[in-house]
């Protein structure tokens, strides 16, 4: 299977060339190259991606439908690579340092960050432990910025390497979709999972998305937000499902799906759970609550704040619905949740809404992706089963 480390990264920029020039001859002068080395290099390239990426016409060469979507991923990639080096490069030291950069040297900087070793980075790569040294000492060296700093016994990321593992990620992601632009079927799809989103609408969605595209190869994140939010950032993720922020961060782009009711809720046999509960009576009781920088835990506070009463005693905090519907069954904490995150438990008599002068708190439920994100043909797929889902709100039980 071709990966994007296996791609010729000045090959993939002389497709640009070949597109604006229409010929082979022209593209050639603008990348620098022979043409028998460019005509070998957009062969090689088409073969990697099992697609003809242009059409050969007495007018000249222009991209097929294929190539169309490969060259956008790859403007898109090469773009990315470019801004990384050049933002990095002191200013006169390199004339456009991109031309001089290697997929060998991106892989193994990011093989570097991953394993936080030279030994671990050049063992997970197949390179000699001098190579890879080698690698990253020429990539220092192109941007004239140090990327590398001993910590102890290890080595860490300074700022600037940190801010090019990220761009280097992000441009592989690019590469990595572009490959699936050509693919028959299957394709790939990094998926954030929030609590709400665990219970109903991402398992009923990721269900009707495997009958329509069984190819695909889904992976799913648990974690919180600020977890999520930074694989997103590094490209790890396509999109994170959840709760919405009020006030998202500007470089990402946020789509409201619903809005979900937050309430108070305790086992079907709890003291309170056959009256309506006082601000008072609520905190007799231990709650069990979401854990510290979340969204969630801020509505629990702001309920009892904003009515001037103290907060209740709370000597749990948990980010696993599974752990908080089992304290709940087995004690007399009560929680906020969503009573579509313990339907089944609701509906098997374990757990219960319990009413109370705490009013219910909306919050909206929707879709977080990059704000430059551009999603492949399983990404947009996904989107369209999952706008369905939410719009419906009616889950069969077997899904």
């Amino acid at each position: 299977m071709i990966e994007p480390f296996d791609l010729n990264l000045r090959h993939l920029r002389a497709l640009g060339a070949i597109a604006e020039c229409g010929n082979i001859s022209g593209a050639a002068k603008l990348a620098g190259l022979s043409q028998p080395a460019l005509t070998q290099g957009l062969a090689k390239l088409e073969a990697q991606f099992g697609a003809a990426l242009f059409e050969r016409r007495p007018q000249g060469m222009q991209p097929t439908s294929v190539g169309k979507r490969v060259l956008a991923r790859v403007t898109r990639a090469v773009g990315r690579l470019a801004r990384a080096v050049r933002g990095g490069a002191r200013s006169g030291r390199t004339a456009r340092p991109e031309n001089r950069l290697t997929s060998a040297q991106v892989r193994a900087m990011l093989s570097l960050a991953e394993a936080g070793s030279f030994v671990g980075a050049a063992q997970a790569v197949g390179l000699s432990e001098p190579a890879l040294h080698r690698a990253v000492r020429e990539l220092e060296d192109l941007c004239g910025l140090s990327f590398v700093e001993r910590r102890g016994r290890g080595v860490g990321l300074t700022a600037a390497g940190r801010k090019l593992v990220r761009d280097f990620a992000l441009a592989i992601a690019e590469l990595a979709a572009a490959l699936e632009e050509t693919a028959d079927q299957g394709g790939r799809l990094g998926i954030g999972a929030m609590a709400l989103s665990r219970s109903l609408l991402l398992p009923a969605t990721l269900a009707n998305l495997s009958r329509k595209a069984p190819g695909a190869h889904i992976d799913v994140v648990e974690g919180s937000y600020l977890e999520l939010a930074e694989y997103l950032r590094s490209g790890s993720l396509d999109i994170i499902i959840g709760a919405l922020r009020e006030q998202p961060p500007r470089d990402l782009h946020q789509e409201a799906l619903f809005t979900d009711q937050l309430t108070v809720i305790g086992r079907a046999g709890h003291p309170l759970a056959n009256k309506c509960a006082g601000y008072e009576e609520l905190t007799l009781y231990p709650w069990i609550v979401a854990r510290r920088a979340s969204g969630l835990l801020e509505r629990w506070q702001q309920l009892f704040d904003q009515a001037g009463m103290p907060r209740p005693h709370a000597p749990i905090q948990c980010g696993s619905v599974a752990l908080i519907k089992g304290v709940l069954i087995r004690s007399d904490f009560l929680t906020l949740l969503s009573p579509d995150q313990v339907r089944a438990e609701i509906d098997a008599e374990h757990l219960t809404v319990v009413r109370s002068a705490v009013p219910d708190t909306a919050r909206t439920i929707g879709a977080i992706t990059r704000r430059d994100w551009y999603p492949t043909i399983l990404q947009q797929q996904f989107l369209t089963e999952l706008r369905a889902v939410a719009n419906a709100r009616s889950i069969p039980e077997n899904e």
